[in-house]
Formats: structure tokens, C-alpha cells, sequence
């Protein structure tokens, strides 16, 4: 393994859109929601130990899921869990391990990846992420490793490439395109040089620090003022007072859409972001009727096309409905139809506006 080699695992977000089985206490990356026996951060760090060293896999998360993300990774030394003091987006989370490992580590490579991605080919992932980690460590690049589309999805940010590569299996990127409508998405599709974006990146960190001080400078400016304290006993001190200045921004739109030594990898790896109930439907097995089921004490009759999920210590009895997400936990019970998935993030708040955070 490369002692210049590193990961950040970002696992700091709340998985809204799978509520009511994510909650704020205890959100879905640190949950098994296809009941594999480990939850999705665990599966994570799995990954990349597998070719990253140990001590150089880090997790940046909320300061209140510290102790979580230390009960679910007992491996991982404490030390290496950056607390976030609020959320800010991706952008200022990047930005803090970047600066920290500058000063740790001229020559690292960093790999930023998501903590609640569902990836199936873990060979081939490792490959492609060896080979991202190859590029960049030579040419002055930020790379991102972009899925190579299977159906016209609305939910995906999509990548635009050059139909030239710069190098094996590595294109620069023309455009970034969020969330588009059905029919942008079809022609998306069959352009043939669109690709997922995956919000996995790879880069040397004195190269994305650069890109900061370009194109973020009152970022760079609130990292770099601290940058004494990184490594240190004031660390976080120094990290509750940039916190609160920073802008709430994705990397995506604060570096990635602006820069121009942007480069991606086309990739197949089974991978899926697992954001919704349709993506954990789309990764579980199904049943003659098509339905999904995360449980083993659910009945199902006459039902069809249905994600279920349910705790094993309730009997769950299922009859007559089509094409639906069925979520029941010890104080709630959500029914929904599967085409208003999206619309989740709507009903909780709702449910915030009439009973609190109770249930939240």
C-alpha cells in the first residue's frame, strides 16, 4: 500500500429521503438498510481498507455522530474522525481534511468519497480507483469517477465528457449537468458521452487546495489563517471558528463546474448512491410479485411491486397493494406510493411542522 494514499469518507448527512428508518440521531449510513448484516458506513470503510493503509482513512462527520462512527468502526483510530461543527455541504468538509493533510503530507493523494454509496464490484472499483489514484499523482488534475448510465435517471447529477481520452480510460470533462428532466435525461442517454456523477473524487490535496485559493478564495482564506493549528492539541478549536463563516456549498458547484483540469474515469462497479427507497428497492431481491422486502416477518399477499421494510420483532401483514413503499419502524409507519418518493423529504416536513422533532 502507498503511505501517500488517503481516504475521507463524508458521513456527516441526515438521509432525509429515507426516513422514517433514518432519523437525525441515527441516519441511514450508519443503519443496514438491505440487511446484509453491516450498514453501509461499515461497508465503506471495508472498501477501502482493502488498498488504502489504515491510518490513512479518515472520516469527516457531524460532531454529534462522532461516537457512533467510533462504535460502528472500531478499527479506525479516533483521531481520525473530524467532527464537523455544523453542516455546511461537501465543499467546506473537503476543505478541512485537504488543508489538515497539506500539513501532514505534501504528497497526498486523496480519495473523497460518500459513506453511503452501495458499490457490488469491488474489484473493479478498486482497480479504477488505483488507476484515478495513478493519473493524478503525475498530471495536475481533479479527477471524478463518473457511472456509466443504465436508464434515463432523474435523480443523478450527469457528467459531459470529451469523446477523446487524454489517457487510458480517463476523458476530460465539457460539462455538469444536475438533476435533469425525463426527456434531457433520455437524450443524455443516448448521446453516449454523458456519465452518472458519482461524488467520488480523486486528487493530490496540494492541488484541490489550489483550486480552492482560485476558485473559493474566502474559503481558502478561513483554512489557510488556521493552518498552524491543524495537527494539533487546537485543531478543533481552530475548525469551531472557521465553521460558522464558511458558505454552504457543494464541491460540485464551488470547484468542479469552474475548474478546467477537470478529468473523468467511465465506470462500471455496480455502484448505486442508495439515496431513496426506489435505489434500495433496485438492490434488493424480489419476490415472484416483484416485491422487495427487508424484513424476515413480513406476510405479503396479493401485493405487487413493493418496498418493504420492517423491524423483525413486529409481524408485518401485507395485502393488496401495488407498486408502494411500506417503511415501519417502532413509532411510525410510512405508506407511499413509489412514484412519490421524492416527495419524502416533504412529508417530513410536514410531520415537523405538526409533531415537532419527535419523530424526526
Amino acid at each position: 500500500m502507498n503511505k501517500h494514499h488517503y481516504v475521507a469518507i463524508m458521513a456527516g448527512g441526515i438521509g432525509s429521503r429515507f426516513w422514517p428508518m433514518s432519523r437525525t440521531a441515527n441516519p441511514k449510513q450508519f443503519l443496514d438498510v438491505l440487511h446484509t448484516g453491516k450498514t453501509l458506513i461499515q461497508w465503506t470503510y471495508e472498501r477501502y481498507a482493502s488498498f488504502i493503509p489504515k491510518e490513512n482513512i479518515f472520516v469527516v462527520t457531524s460532531s454529534e455522530y462522532t461516537e457512533l462512527t467510533q462504535q460502528q468502526l472500531p478499527d479506525l483510530n479516533p483521531e481520525n474522525i473530524l467532527a464537523e461543527p455544523s453542516r455546511k455541504n461537501t465543499a467546506p468538509c473537503i476543505a478541512y481534511i485537504s488543508f489538515k493533510l497539506l500539513q501532514k503530507d505534501p504528497e497526498a493523494c486523496l480519495i473523497v468519497a460518500p459513506s453511503d454509496h452501495l458499490i457490488m464490484d469491488q474489484g473493479n472499483f478498486k482497480q479504477i480507483a488505483q488507476q484515478a489514484l495513478d493519473f493524478v499523482s503525475h498530471i495536475k488534475a481533479l479527477v471524478t469517477l463518473g457511472i456509466t448510465p443504465t436508464h434515463p435517471n432523474t435523480g443523478y447529477g450527469y457528467i459531459q465528457h470529451d469523446s477523446m481520452a487524454v489517457a487510458d480510460g480517463v476523458y476530460k470533462v465539457k460539462t455538469f449537468t444536475e438533476k435533469p428532466n425525463l426527456e434531457l435525461a433520455k437524450t443524455f442517454m443516448a448521446s453516449g458521452d454523458f456519465l452518472w456523477n458519482a461524488g467520488i473524487f480523486v486528487w493530490q490535496v496540494k492541488q484541490v487546495v489550489k483550486a480552492f485559493e482560485q476558485y473559493q478564495p474566502e474559503l481558502f482564506e478561513l483554512f489557510d489563517s488556521e493552518k498552524a493549528h491543524y495537527n494539533t492539541p487546537e485543531e478543533k478549536a481552530a475548525i469551531d471558528r472557521i465553521y460558522p463563516l464558511c458558505v454552504n456549498i457543494s464541491i460540485d458547484v464551488a470547484i468542479m463546474e469552474k475548474a478546467n483540469n477537470v478529468y473523468v474515469i467511465p465506470s462500471s462497479f455496480g455502484w448505486s448512491d442508495l439515496g431513496t427507497w426506489n435505489s434500495a428497492y433496485d438492490n434488493l431481491e424480489k419476490d415472484y410479485l416483484g416485491n422487495a422486502v427487508a424484513s424476515n416477518n413480513v406476510i405479503v399477499i396479493d401485493a405487487t411491486r413493493c418496498m418493504v421494510s420492517a423491524p423483525p420483532n413486529k409481524l408485518l401483514v401485507l395485502q393488496g397493494l401495488d407498486d408502494f413503499i411500506v417503511v415501519d419502524t417502532k413509532d411510525v409507519l410510512l405508506i407511499c406510493h413509489k412514484e412519490k418518493e421524492q416527495s419524502i423529504k416533504e412529508y417530513v416536513a410536514e410531520v415537523k411542522r405538526n409533531k415537532g422533532d419527535k419523530y424526526l
